[in-house]
């Protein structure tokens, strides 16, 4: 009697098993699989930055006698986002934003294991770094997908550590694709829009598709109160950024050969373009890319690698996302066709670089023993309306430091699109900030 009631406890148990274990496979869907499957690769990134304070805290024997204070003091403020590893060596991808000024990186695995990381390379234009850990063994990691192919309304998943809280883990679908916004004085360009929940903190980790492949790398949310806006950056575009980041530690600058303006609707109207958005190419280089490419003035620009292109600024920041021979597909409308052209950038030539300084700017430059000094000024340029001299010393342009002239043009490239630069110079034992706009004329073919 006992071994027959054993023998039936024992089938109820296991019947209870399989019940159990039938339950779990059936609530086991493509989301838990693909959690399961990535979030050993997504980090949580910790950072420290030293500030410095306006004035130093006196102690309180200092407040009641009167003693020094006021003087400047050194603080740390820590950050915080997340990444993923991408390499099982330890590459890990995340946002330029995340780690932008921080004197220490420390990155904790999903397992609790704990790295400082170094930098490997950061680009703010495209919000995009690539960091490095010292592991002993192989790391768990995420694999890069593409988002050529991405469908709106697919699900999609993102993982990461909004405010701290490490392996969070939201779900959604894709809103839309090739998305332009502009937040914080500044444009956004081909972003993969979410309403997958994205918070602060949520900044560098990975929005996947149901596969498990990084479709996109999660970077910012809509301002404003607005819920189930979120934005990544696309997989492509990544990947490009992060090959160009591992191998030179920095985007270099790369040229196409061509300027761009705004489309005025009566001249759309004049070359039989019925669309609300497109830039018109005003100047082709010849011998540039562009020219090789069978890019012509008086061809409406539509889209640049699948995506439409609002306005020059929109068509501007695109070309910055692709390093030099990089191709990217150009949709033209000329003579009332459409017609589909690579263009393939190239490194910005030596020959236009000191152009550059002196044709927009005004101004030569050379390496002296005091640092950066101007050599040369243009008479009637914009360098010469503000007073600029030979012998003064050029310490920053647009807030980067710059001792040599070969800093000097890297920084005058990064900024060669916009209608300005600022300059930090020293006259003697004074500083000061002028700000010069570039020149219309030669040169601008950039």
């Amino acid at each position: 009697m006992k071994a027959g009631v054993m023998r039936w406890g024992l089938m109820v148990v296991l019947l209870a098993s399989s019940g159990a274990s039938a339950d779990l496979a059936r609530r086991r869907d493509a989301i838990v699989e693909v959690v399961q499957k990535v979030s050993p690769a997504v980090v949580y990134i910790g950072t420290e930055q030293e500030v410095e304070s306006r004035f130093r805290r006196r102690s309180p024997l200092e407040e009641f006698f009167g003693g020094p204070g006021g003087e400047p003091d050194r603080q740390k403020i820590e950050g915080l986002g997340s990444g993923v590893i991408i390499d099982p060596t330890g590459t890990i991808v995340t946002n330029d934003h995340v780690i932008r000024g921080a004197s220490a990186i420390h990155v904790v695995l999903a397992d609790g294991r704990s790295y400082d990381a170094e930098v490997i390379g950061s680009d703010a234009r495209n919000d995009l770094a690539v960091l490095k850990v010292a592991a002993k063994e192989a790391l768990p990691i995420a694999k890069l997908g593409t988002s050529s192919d991405l469908m709106i309304g697919e699900t999609v998943v993102a993982i990461g550590s909004p405010f701290g809280l490490s392996k969070t883990v939201t779900a959604g679908v894709v809103s839309a694709i090739g998305r332009t916004f502009r937040a914080d004085n500044r444009v956004y360009n081909d972003f993969v829009q979410t309403d997958a929940a994205i918070n602060p903190g949520n900044s560098g980790g990975p929005l996947l598709n149901v596969d498990g492949e990084i479709i996109g790398i999660n970077t910012a949310i809509f301002g404003g109160g607005a819920q189930g806006i979120g934005f990544a950056i696309p997989a492509d575009k990544v990947r490009r950024i992060v090959d160009e980041l591992t191998r030179f530690g920095k985007m270099r600058p790369s040229w196409v050969g061509m300027d761009a303006v705004d489309l005025p609707p009566r001249v759309a109207r004049q070359l039989g373009w019925d669309r609300s958005y497109g830039a018109l190419v005003t100047s082709v280089e010849a011998g540039s890319p562009a020219a090789q490419a069978g890019v012509q003035r008086g061809d409406i620009v539509a889209e640049l690698g699948g995506s439409r292109i609002q306005d020059a600024e929109d068509f501007d920041t695109r070309v910055r996302g692709y390093p030099a021979r990089s191709a990217f597909p150009l949709a033209l409308f000329r003579d009332g066709n459409m017609r589909t052209l690579q263009v393939t950038p190239s490194e910005f030539p030596a020959r236009m670089v000191e152009s550059l300084a002196w044709d927009r700017l005004g101004l030569k430059v050379k390496d002296a023993r005091m640092g950066l000094a101007v050599s040369g000024i243009r008479a009637g340029s914009v360098a010469a309306e503000v007073g600029l001299a030979p012998g003064d010393i050029i310490l920053r342009v647009n807030n980067q430091p710059v001792a040599t002239a070969e800093a000097f043009k890297e920084a005058l490239l990064t900024a060669r699109r916009n209608p300005s630069v600022l300059l930090l110079v020293r006259r003697g034992r004074y500083g000061y900030h002028v700000t010069l706009a570039f020149e219309q004329g030669s040169g601008q073919n950039l």
